[in-house]
């Protein structure tokens, strides 16, 4: 039985590997400043923020998983090292020593430029017949959306 990288061009494969090693290292940047600032906000909205916050980085965790998974599907190798998402990333990290509301508007940025990540893999996966990539690039663009509007709807 033929693999899935076997039946893409090789570039295809680089190509569509590098998007996914993009998603996941903003992801995981994004995964580690979501659990920052769910330890460290305070304030009135402290409960929803910090089950907010919560709730994004498991999120993220999963898709994190998902796609290194699907990078080893395509026969390469799902990057792990923090150190290289952070020099790769978009995606900045904190020191979560700031206002909730500039969490809020940083998450909320953040969000905005992995669904982009997201967008542009999935029209990079669709261009070479990829569907399970594409499918899955599709649905992380739309949680993505869904949680820049949940933190958006924060500063009313």
């Amino acid at each position: 039985m033929a693999s899935v990288a076997s039946k893409l061009e090789t570039a295809a494969v680089e190509e569509i590997v590098n998007g996914l090693t993009q998603g996941l290292a903003e992801t995981a940047v994004e995964t580690m400043k979501a659990q920052n600032f769910h330890w460290n906000v305070t304030g009135m909205a402290f409960g929803p923020l910090h089950e907010l916050f919560q709730k994004m980085y498991e999120d993220h965790f999963t898709a994190q998983d998902d796609l290194g998974e699907r990078i080893k599907a395509l026969e390469a190798h799902a990057e792990g090292r923090h150190s290289e998402y952070l020099k790769r990333s978009a995606v900045a990290e904190s020191d979560g020593k700031i206002a909730a509301e500039a969490m809020i508007k940083e998450l909320a940025a953040d969000q905005e430029i992995i669904s982009a990540t997201m967008r542009d893999l999935a029209a990079l996966a669709d261009k070479h017949g990829d569907v399970v990539t594409n499918d899955m690039a599709i649905e992380r663009a739309q949680t993505h959306d869904k949680f820049a509007w949940l933190l958006r709807a924060h500063l009313g």
